[in-house]
């Protein structure tokens, strides 16, 4: 692990705060409100998530970056619940086909290293009929903002510590093998520009799952 990889870590908390406050604490519990049964949250990171789970039989939560476990597992402490972390990236879950109800992917799938293969690995771990709970800054539709996206994308990555701000995350969801059957745009507040573009949505496992 890097030293950026550390202190991106300690203080990623405090970086998101204003954007925790304005926009993502009411998306997160409003989308964590429909996880029930058996619950995978990828990324775990600092445990953003935590508060708002209820009801869940099961919550297992994976994150591969080391200083982001220790952080996650102290606030697994404050909150108390049915919940394992496994130190694990997206692209390669150490769990069988069909293991889960409920998949949760919030700001995440701008970071994986390959983000088709982390959707299919989404989808394959979902039991038929489940769903797949996702909250993510994205691609913007407004082609201007898109090209500053893609210009600046190199420096993003080396400041966000891997996070990419111009991935087209809703169709590489499509192409996974899922169905979008909530969506709702909607801008990250006290952020830069070329991360506002946001995407809350709910998506089911579609037919056959795309061949990896």
């Amino acid at each position: 692990m890097s030293v950026w990889g550390r202190i991106f870590a300690a203080g990623y908390d405090h970086i998101m705060s204003g954007s925790e406050k304005a926009t993502l604490r009411a998306h997160r519990e409003a989308l964590i409100a429909h996880a029930r049964g058996w619950v995978l949250e990828i990324g775990g990171g600092t445990g953003a998530n935590l508060p708002f789970y209820e009801g869940v039989e099961a919550l297992t939560l994976t994150e591969p970056e080391r200083p982001m476990v220790r952080r996650l597992q102290r606030r697994l402490r404050e909150h108390p619940a049915p919940a394992t972390v496994v130190r694990a990236p997206a692209e390669d879950l150490p769990f069988e086909d069909d293991s889960f109800d409920v998949v949760v992917s919030t700001l995440v799938l701008c970071t994986v290293d390959d983000q088709p293969r982390a959707a299919r690995e989404l989808r394959r771990v979902l039991k038929p009929g489940g769903r797949l709970l996702f909250l993510e800054h994205v691609r913007a539709e407004d082609e201007r903002l898109a090209r500053w996206q893609d210009r600046l994308n190199g420096l993003q990555t080396r400041i966000g510590h891997g996070c990419n701000c111009n991935r087209p995350t809703v169709q590489t969801i499509t192409a996974a093998g899922f169905e979008i059957t909530q969506l709702e745009n909607d801008v990250l507040r006290k952020a830069p520009p070329i991360v506002r573009p946001l995407v809350v949505g709910v998506a089911r496992p579609n037919g056959q799952p795309a061949q990896t």
